[in-house]
């Protein structure tokens, strides 16, 4: 019985440590990717080429569908981190909102070859992983 008991008591600690603020999701429920590996593989290097991309100055049509890919990218993983039982509070989904709307608004500057705006809209995504790993950023030990 003593045995159940304590059983019982850290499944529920479990639980409540990742419903609790800062506990940020490793991985979805059913899928192998981890948040680490989609941060580290599609989000901070799509950043990158966008970022860089805006900034080059002279585009020619190759670059700005090389830019458009990767805010396209990002808009995705927006979803991504959404799906699969990944989301464990408000501030992942605001953060995650805030994500789809700036590279929505990115992608239409994109369209019209405006760079400037288009540069400007890259502060929103940065804004938007801001909020959430405020948040959930694990710190290293």
């Amino acid at each position: 019985m003593k045995i159940r008991l304590m059983l019982a008591l850290v499944a529920c600690a479990v639980v409540v440590s990742f419903a609790l603020p800062g506990n940020a999701q490793k991985k979805g429920k059913t899928r192998p990717l981890t948040t680490s590996q989609m941060m580290a593989g599609l989000i901070k290097p799509q950043l990158t080429i966008l970022k860089e991309g805006l900034e080059a100055g002279s585009r020619d049509d190759d670059a700005w569908k090389a830019i458009a890919t990767s805010a396209a990218l990002l808009n995705e993983s927006a979803y991504l981190m959404m799906d699969d039982g990944r989301c464990p509070d408000k501030i992942w989904s605001e953060g995650c909102v805030m994500l789809k709307d700036a590279t929505v608004d990115i992608l239409k500057q994109v369209d019209a070859r405006n760079a400037t705006a288009a540069l400007a809209g890259v502060d929103g995504v940065i804004a938007s992983c801001k909020h959430c790993h405020a948040e959930h950023k694990y710190k290293k030990q």
